[in-house]
């Protein structure tokens, strides 16, 4: 079963994780801007960005995930999404 959830499909080799993306990147620096910004208008545009970056990593992961444990971890960060969404 961990075989089967963590190997890639394209080169066979186990995969849990990868080298950020500009997606990832900009998430991470988003999410810090909504923490440190002094400003709550600028609070909630840098969480806006963050949940946009979120959602396009996510849906990528889910369509081209190397694996089921990508493509599940990309299917966590559109709930993730949602969950923001909802708030």
């Amino acid at each position: 079963m961990i075989d089967w959830l963590l190997r890639s499909r394209e080169t066979g080799e186990i995969v849990v994780a990868q080298p950020p993306n500009v997606r990832n990147l900009v998430f991470v620096a988003a999410t810090l801007g909504s923490w440190v910004l002094p400003d709550p208008r600028w609070r909630d545009r840098a969480r806006s960005v963050a949940t946009v970056a979120l959602a396009a990593w996510a849906a990528d992961e889910v369509v081209r995930g190397v694996n089921p444990f990508r493509r599940l971890l990309g299917a966590g960060g559109l709930l993730e999404v949602g969950r923001r969404l909802r708030h």
